[in-house]
């Protein structure tokens, strides 16, 4: 009889290896100090190996899926109100951790020199839209510096795919096995991570010292609290306005379910069933649950777009740069938005959300394992916020196409 392994360890066995990998390369880089930095080449193997695949991974994933869509115009109204849905709540998210991060900084008094950032004096808010959607060169497409014009380029290519119908068939299969075969060399680069990443830590804590670590647990008493309240609060708003008090009533008498396989999978897709059935219970008309929770589970993350803000900020502090300024703040807000609410859809969204982050703001690219430490302490809270965002979304669609009064007409 072969042992079968608990839940939990199926959902965050890997994820658990990351963390166990990454404090023995803490530990190595406390003991060996300034001498750990001969395992860095190990880790530089990990991060060639990622950038590498990164750019087709990208390609072909965004491409092939819009290349796929069919029914848009059925669907017309629903998507739209959704899509409405998805960006003003992943707004909201994203202004609530700033004030967060901006109050109570998750990296303060730590100075980390990896490389040269971005000169602040030269960021201007119309060059960098101009340089973030285009390049001038389609060979400057093909760079993690120019990963925002990528996707732009990808979407375009897939609209393409999809418009020339029959005549474009052979090539959406060819995008459709491109995405495969990327996914699949990526979960090959993945068996390496624990040793990369357990090279590079020792490297980061031997040369810089264990205030690093320290500045994780300060970034987790930021996120946690934060997460934890806008679950709760932000949550019982969004049903409120949606449908009342009998919204709200309705909402957490059925959400606890889904909530509880949000955090045991740690998987927003596995959360689907429990959440249409969560929704079924709470009232939304099917035809609008069985749109908004399975798109929403692969591009609505409101746990991600907190993550974002957070990851930006504890940048900006372990670089020593102020956090503070409009455009700024602006631009953050802007990039966590994009991360949780469009590149969240593509497969390894949240590592082209810390690519993006990197890449837009100029920073060394040895930044990169820093904030994917980040990306794996909060990723429980922030699959639970983001799974039963989805929720909450769907009485919100429900309401603006059923007015009012929608609960009562069921």
């Amino acid at each position: 009889m072969k042992n079968k392994l608990p839940l939990f360890l199926k959902s965050y066995g890997f994820s658990i290896i990351l963390i166990i990998s990454i404090i023995f390369g803490a530990i190595l880089g406390i003991i060996f100090k300034k001498d750990a930095a001969v395992l860095k080449p190990l880790g530089d193997i990990f991060l060639n190996l990622l950038f590498t695949a990164i750019i087709p991974l990208v390609f072909f994933s965004i491409s092939s899926a819009v290349a796929g869509m069919t029914n848009i115009r059925r669907l017309g109204k629903i998507m739209s109100a959704m899509i409405f849905v998805f960006v003003v709540t992943g707004l909201i998210a994203s202004i609530v951790m700033t004030i967060g991060v901006v109050l109570h900084p998750p990296a303060t008094g730590i100075r980390i020199d990896l490389g040269a950032g971005i000169n602040m004096e030269h960021f201007k808010a119309s060059e960098q839209i101009v340089k973030a959607f285009t390049t001038a060169d389609f060979a400057d497409i093909l760079s993690k510096k120019n990963m925002l014009a990528l996707i732009i380029f990808s979407i375009l290519i897939g609209l393409a795919t999809s418009a020339a119908g029959i005549r474009g068939k052979v090539f959406s299969n060819f995008l459709s096995s491109g995405s495969e075969v990327m996914m699949k060399l990526i979960s090959f680069i993945m068996y390496y991570a624990p040793i990369g990443l357990c090279a590079y830590f020792a490297y980061l804590v031997g040369v810089f010292g264990t205030e690093l670590l320290g500045s994780y647990a300060r970034a987790m008493l930021v996120y946690y609290p934060i997460a934890i309240l806008y679950f709760f609060i932000a949550f019982t708003i969004y049903a409120f306005i949606a449908a009342k008090r009998a919204g709200v009533r309705r909402f957490w008498r059925n959400i606890i379910p889904p909530s509880l396989i949000a955090l045991a999978t740690g998987s927003s897709m596995a959360t689907i069933p429990a959440n249409l059935d969560a929704a079924d219970k709470t009232g939304v008309p099917k035809d609008i649950s069985e749109v908004v929770i399975p798109i929403g589970a692969t591009m609505h993350m409101e746990g991600s777009c907190l993550a974002a803000i957070l990851k930006i900020a504890f940048l900006f502090g372990i670089f020593n740069m102020d956090f503070s300024g409009v455009e700024t703040i602006a631009t953050a807000i802007g990039i966590a938005l994009l991360t949780g609410v469009v590149v969240s859809g593509i497969p390894g969204g949240g590592t082209i959300g810390e690519l993006l982050i990197i890449s837009l703001y100029g920073f060394p690219l040895e930044a990169f394992p820093i904030i994917t430490m980040i990306g794996t302490l909060v990723d429980a809270p922030a699959t639970m916020v983001n799974a039963i965002g989805d929720n909450v979304s769907s009485m919100m669609v429900a309401r603006v196409l059923g007015g009012k009064d929608w609960m009562k007409n069921i």
